[in-house]
């Protein structure tokens, strides 16, 4: 429980974050969007951009897509290493995408979404309970189709124009290996402190 908890907390103050800067004054919200030139002189951006949001159809797909993996959260009960990782796939995912010159800057969740997603699956496979590890095969499965039908690593951002948007896939894609390898590396410490506490 207490592990689920602690990933419910982090959904809580992604989905909370986002309402406020919605409403908030647009000074204010520049000033935390990740840009690809600046981000080393305002690295608060790392973490705060994931919250800006640039229309209601965006805010309001990334707060439906998190409802969605807290409910996931609250059914498949992460650990609090589960959800260490996905707090350091966080920013790491924002600086990762300096690694396409094309993206000058990048906002909204779907990135971090997509890591908490890696995490929770590769936390079932790796390191949840026998019984649940199809859904944690199911949801990989998903993920990896999505990121190879967007092709992020090709095409790391397109426009979006029933949203009237562009849309950063290499996000998700970014967001997705970081997921998968601090996922990966917790269950790992799980399973040593499993058989550290056994032996």
């Amino acid at each position: 429980m207490r592990g689920s908890r602690s990933w419910l907390a982090l959904c809580a103050l992604h989905g909370v974050a986002s309402m406020v800067l919605w409403w908030s004054q647009e000074a204010a919200v520049q000033a935390l969007v990740w840009r690809s030139a600046e981000w080393h002189q305002a690295p608060w951006t790392l973490w705060t951009s994931a919250w800006v949001h640039l229309n209601t159809p965006h805010l309001v797909g990334n707060q439906l897509a998190l409802g969605a993996l807290t409910a996931a959260g609250w059914w498949l009960r992460p650990t609090r290493v589960a959800t260490l990782a996905w707090a350091l796939s966080w920013p790491l995912m924002q600086m990762s995408l300096v690694m396409w010159p094309l993206i000058g800057y990048a906002v909204g969740l779907s990135g971090v979404l997509h890591a908490g997603v890696a995490v929770l699956a590769v936390h079932l496979l790796l390191g949840g309970p026998r019984a649940l590890r199809p859904w944690g095969l199911l949801l990989a499965a998903g993920l990896l189709l999505k990121l190879w039908l967007e092709h992020g690593w090709s095409g790391p951002v397109v426009w979006d124009p029933g949203n009237q948007m562009s849309v950063v896939r290499a996000a998700h894609l970014s967001g997705a290996a970081w997921g998968a390898l601090f996922g990966a590396l917790g269950a790992g410490w799980n399973r040593w402190r499993a058989r550290r506490a056994v032996a």
